[in-house]
């Protein structure tokens, strides 16, 4: 058996997102569908290869969250996992209020 690799449980969470990787000027629509402390995974047909710095945006309710994050794994026709970088206070408590729904 596998060993869990996360350093928190991902929850399922339904919200859209939208990335943009400056780089390339790239913005592309997608959608999230599970969220932990520390990153989520974005359902895309295209998604951007591991190690991608991304500013991701993800809208839930009257909410947005923003960050920069960076792909972990991309698997193609299915989505990536993208970590949290440098997470604001604010953005973290929103996190954590999401998380919260989500386990209720």
């Amino acid at each position: 058996m596998e060993r869990e690799r996360r350093r928190s449980p991902r929850r399922i969470f339904i919200a859209s997102a939208e990335l943009y990787e400056e780089k390339s000027d790239v913005r592309v629509a997608s959608r999230v569908s599970e969220l932990s402390l520390h990153g989520c995974y974005l359902d895309m047909m295209n998604p951007f290869p591991a190690g991608t710095i991304i500013l991701l945006k993800v809208f839930s309710g009257d909410m947005t969250f923003q960050c920069k994050a960076r792909v972990i794994y991309s698997t193609s026709n299915m989505g990536a996992g993208v970590s949290f970088l440098d997470l604001e206070p604010k953005y973290e408590y929103m996190v954590k209020r999401w998380m919260e729904e989500a386990n209720a």
